[in-house]
């Protein structure tokens, strides 16, 4: 015999009635068949609510009738034929009457005993299961109704009876071995005690009922359908990548559905535990996929078989030096929250005895507080314990397998992970058995956790990267071509997924939970909603994504103003926006010191050389050992393309204009013709060779004219440039009388740095560097004469969004 158990949301509606009722009709051409069938999906609720109405004398309890008559009303109607139906149309209004009636009652008397409400909620299963049966009678099954309440006997506690195993076990029997029907239909969840009063078996009672019949009847196979294709590996509202996992052991299926697989209950197993009855979770929406078998043993590979997690617990901690070698101080604190029937998930004690946490649901942590500190208040009044610490808003997560105690490092794999990913760890535990290993986080981190020790434990090491990109202009429109060429080889090469979350421009922002499409960007951000930096940045940090990273593609000195708070969110920085690495030193420490605390990567190597390793190259020689002297170089790709097509025929406003028109000048040209960008750059590499300086620090040889200086806006400025002609032209022909050619060069020397306009003889380094190119030199003490010299493209969007991408590829390569 098998046994068919199917929950809420397999018979929530007429259409899913049919599907059951098409898979017990194929299952019992081969066997015979126990249906267990919970209420339709939604009416345990919907009892209930009417019964907590009506105890507080509300009169809306009526609707709420109304709403659980017309649902079953409209069932039978849809699936009986009219032939039956009213016969069956009035056994349910019978039953109807009845749940009116008690209803009523609570109603009058304002009272609403656990004996009462079981009366109330077991309608549900009864009203399901009359339906069912005569549907599958309707449909040509050799089918009858027995209801579970007739077999399974309890004790008296009410809306969690315990079952009296000797009695209903030979009621069970009993009735089958006089039973001639195919299939047999039970309601689920419902039993009554020795006096014949209505009980229940409490939260997941219909898996229970399901595994008391299996368990009695030595069934062949317990099936629990459902509407996932069995236990997954996680959370799949969490993890995407989450699959079903095709073969589980008991006790792991125990561990996973303890700690949240709501896909079964875990006293469901105990009544065929002994008998090792197989349990299959099947999909009642797609039948067809083979689910979940669990069994005695498991053959896996994988010594992690899932990883699940509980919400909404509370870590209490009680505390004191009065605690250390005293015997009795857990038995009196357990006692004292068996007293109050508060459920404990998770307990660590220190070796030290000076401590102990437990985890427990917040909605009981106030009456823990109260409990405990009542036990031990005359140590908290000696101040031998502490009064109680309470934290709220943590989740539990727990990996689960029967194998893990012969594979070792795996939690210190766990730990790591979790650590990598900035997900702080608050509490541990694990049993000698090494079947879970469980560790208390912040709630807001459930899906951070779940992702990332999933890809670490189930996937192929693929690392997601979730990009959040401000600014898409010339360098972000680029930079997203790049990403969308790219997508496929880093993901089939390096296995790296890049998703991109969030764009921004100067107006409008759009945010995709699963990626923006990169072939209809332009269209989603036209519709997105209206830039507000604050909202982004919240919205960044709510969906608190592993592997985040904030790309500033801006030169806006108001969203450098922000990389503090992404970091401290353990958010990455990518940015080509020089303002806040050349900002205050302080500042500048400071980002560099949240980057570490927060384990959050802050790289800027397109502030200085665009998609030149220089920022990178100087890193390494400072982590090796190297110290840096000198630094010659030509950091301004803009004035470089500037200068090298500056000359008699070509004026210098018409080169200025050309610069900006193929982007190698900053929107406001005055910034790379000023000299304060080619500032900002030396004072970063200065900074990165580990001196203390300021932006003030450095001495700037402007050569533009005082007008150009005096310019407020950037028309007014290239007027100036149109007019001063002269000026210009007097320092070309100054240089090329000399046989030279002009370079804006910065240089830092001896802890001083300088830049400006100088006339480079042919025979220096920098006499051919043509277009846009830069150009730097280390003089370093291992290059002492000989510099170690970095040179190519140093302006332009591809080269600076290539190194923007650099970046982004180095984090997920880290």
């Amino acid at each position: 015999m098998k046994v068919l158990k199917f929950g809420g949301s397999s018979v929530a509606s007429s259409e899913n009635i049919n599907k059951v009722v098409n898979i017990v009709k194929e299952s019992s051409n081969k066997n015979n068949i126990a249906v267990v069938v919970s209420a339709l999906g939604g009416v345990t609720d919907l009892l209930l609510k009417a019964g907590k109405l009506a105890c507080i004398g509300d009169q809306n309890y009526l609707e709420t009738f109304k709403t659980i008559e017309e649902k079953h009303l409209q069932v039978v109607r849809e699936l009986i034929p009219i032939s039956n139906q009213s016969n069956v149309l009035g056994q349910i209004k019978k039953m109807l009457n009845k749940l009116e009636s008690t209803l009523e009652g609570v109603f009058l008397i304002n009272e609403l005993s656990n004996k009462t409400s079981d009366k109330i909620v077991s309608f549900g299963e009864l009203f399901s299961s009359f339906i069912i049966a005569n549907t599958m009678q309707s449909n040509g099954l050799d089918a009858v109704l027995k209801n579970s309440q007739e077999l399974i006997v309890t004790n008296n506690n009410f809306s969690n009876a315990s079952v009296k195993f000797d009695k209903t076990n030979a009621n069970i029997k009993a009735f089958f071995k006089q039973n001639t029907n195919k299939v047999v239909v039970f309601p689920g969840f419902v039993a009554k005690t020795e006096n014949g009063e209505v009980s229940t078996l409490g939260r997941g009672g219909s898996d229970y009922t399901a595994a008391i019949i299996a368990a009695a009847v030595n069934a062949s196979v317990l099936e629990i359908w459902t509407d996932v294709s069995g236990m997954y590996t996680a959370n799949p509202k969490f993890v995407r990548e989450a699959f079903p996992i095709p073969n589980i052991s008991y006790q792991e299926a125990m561990e996973l559905s303890h700690f949240g697989a709501k896909v079964l209950y875990p006293p469901t197993i105990q009544p065929i535990l002994k008998k090792e009855i197989p349990i299959c979770i099947k999909n009642t929406f797609d039948p067809s996929d083979s689910g979940t078998l669990i069994t005695k043993t498991a053959l896996n590979s994988n010594p992690i078989k899932g990883i699940s997690h509980i919400e909404n617990m509370a870590l209490i901690t009680l505390e004191g030096s009065g605690m250390v070698g005293i015997p009795g101080i857990s038995k009196r604190l357990f006692e004292a929250l068996s007293l109050e029937k508060i459920n404990i998930s998770l307990i660590t004690q220190a070796s030290s005895e000076h401590s102990i946490c437990f985890a427990i649901n917040n909605s009981n942590a106030l009456k823990a507080k109260n409990a405990i500190e009542t036990e031990f208040s005359y140590e908290i009044e000696h101040a031998k314990i502490d009064p109680v610490i309470i934290e709220e808003n943590n989740a539990i997560i727990a990996l689960v397998g029967d194998n893990m105690k012969s594979h070792q490092g795996i939690s210190g794999k766990m730990f790591s992970t979790l650590g990598k990913n900035n997900v702080n760890i608050r509490a541990i535990a694990q049993g000698a058995s090494e079947k879970n290993i469980s560790a208390v986080i912040l709630h807001k981190d459930i899906k951070k956790a779940l992702n990332t020790l999933h890809s670490e434990f189930f996937e192929n090491q693929t690392r997601q990267l979730n990009l959040f990109v401000v600014g898409v202009g010339n360098v972000g429109g680029k930079l997203l071509e790049q990403i969308k060429q790219q997508q496929a080889y880093l993901l089939k090469n390096l296995r790296l997924q890049v998703r991109v979350i969030a764009l921004t421009n100067s107006k409008k922002m759009v945010f995709n939970e699963d990626g923006i499409d990169l072939e209809n960007w332009k269209p989603s951000l036209d519709k997105g909603e209206t830039l507000d930096m604050s909202l982004f940045h919240q919205k960044v940090v709510d969906l608190n994504y592993r592997n985040s990273i904030f790309v500033d593609n801006t030169a806006n000195e108001n969203i450098s103003k922000l990389y503090a708070s992404y970091l401290k969110e353990s958010v990455a920085v990518v940015t080509c926006n020089k303002i806040a690495c050349s900002s205050k030193y302080t500042n500048y420490l400071n980002l560099k010191k949240l980057s570490r605390t927060y384990n959050a990567p802050f790289l800027f190597e397109t502030n200085v050389g665009a998609g030149l390793p220089i920022i990178d190259t100087l890193k390494n020689l400072i982590a090796s050992g190297d110290k840096v002297k000198k630094i010659q170089a030509v950091l301004s790709g803009s004035l470089n393309f500037v200068f090298n097509n500056f000359n008699n025929e070509n004026s210098f406003y018409n080169v200025v204009e050309q610069a900006g028109i193929e982007g190698y000048t900053e929107p406001d040209p005055r910034i790379d013709l000023s000299g304060v960008d080619v500032m900002r750059k030396i004072l970063i590499l200065a900074r990165e060779s580990g001196t203390q300086l300021e932006l003030s620090d450095i001495e700037n040889d402007s050569f533009l004219p005082k007008s150009s200086l005096a310019a407020e806006t950037v028309p007014e400025f290239l007027e100036t440039v149109k007019l001063e002609a002269a000026h210009f032209n007097k320092i070309y022909n100054n240089a090329a009388k000399n046989n030279c050619r002009l370079k804006f060069v910065a240089e830092f020397d001896n802890g001083k740095a300088k830049v400006g306009l100088q006339e480079i003889p042919s025979d220096h380094p920098f006499y051919n560097l043509d277009g846009s190119d830069n150009i730097v030199l280390f003089f370093t003490e291992r290059y002492p004469v000989q510099p170690l010299i970095i040179k190519g493209a140093g302006a332009g969007a591809d080269v600076t969004a290539s190194g923007l991408f650099a970046d982004i590829i180095r984090i997920g390569n880290n």
